[in-house]
């Protein structure tokens, strides 16, 4: 015969996954938040240097 699972011990597990998930916290969300900020960073000093640096002084 084939041992199933109830439906009610497949919302338990499932619960508990989600538990274990959320008690890991935002990790990668704060990793890519931080990278995309290092990205635009990187970027407008790239622009500064490249662009407007070479132009000179306004006159």
């Amino acid at each position: 015969m084939i041992n199933s699972e109830l439906p009610e011990q497949i919302a338990n597990t499932t619960d508990e996954r989600v538990n274990r998930i959320v008690a890991g916290g935002p990790g990668g969300a704060l990793a890519l938040a931080g990278i995309a900020t290092a990205c635009v960073v990187a970027m407008w000093f790239a622009f500064y240097l490249f662009v407007f640096l070479p132009r000179g002084a306004l006159q």
